[in-house]
């Protein structure tokens, strides 16, 4: 069963992950020279059918392999030891992706023009950091 979940959370951090990359370092910059939101806008739509998606299955996969290494999850809170903190760390990191994602999605996004491009600009650069940041530390949990 851990074998399955993990390789489930690998694959939505895979599409997270891979996503974010290459709308920071493919899609934004033209987008930002050109000053034209469109591109960006065009990318956010088909990504978020399999992003979204891929960002449920992380947390589901991520909260139940927490709750494995750190049961009750809570409690890595205390910073206790690497695993603890490692695990804390993924959690803030998890809630501060959603607040800046959801920021994003409701309220750059749809105003998005070509004035607030550095806005969402800055969004999808904190976003894409966190989420390699997310991928980092699951890695570092197997080489305790």
């Amino acid at each position: 069963m851990v074998f399955l979940v993990l390789v489930l959370h690998l694959l939505g951090a895979a599409v997270w992950v891979g996503g974010h990359l290459v709308l920071s370092l493919t899609v934004l910059p033209g987008a930002l020279r050109d000053r034209d939101p469109g591109p960006v806008l065009r990318f956010e739509k088909p990504f978020e059918r399999i992003g979204i998606p891929a960002l449920v299955v992380q947390v589901i996969t991520g909260l139940w392999l927490a709750d494995r290494y750190v049961p009750g999850i809570l409690p890595a809170l205390d910073f206790a030891d690497r695993l603890h903190t490692i695990v804390a760390i993924k959690l803030l990191l998890l809630i501060a992706t959603a607040i800046t994602g959801a920021h994003a999605r409701f309220w750059i996004i749809p105003r998005l023009t070509p004035q607030r491009m550095p806005a969402l600009a800055v969004h999808v650069t904190v976003v894409t950091t966190m989420a390699v940041a997310l991928l980092v530390l699951g890695v570092s949990v197997r080489y305790l």
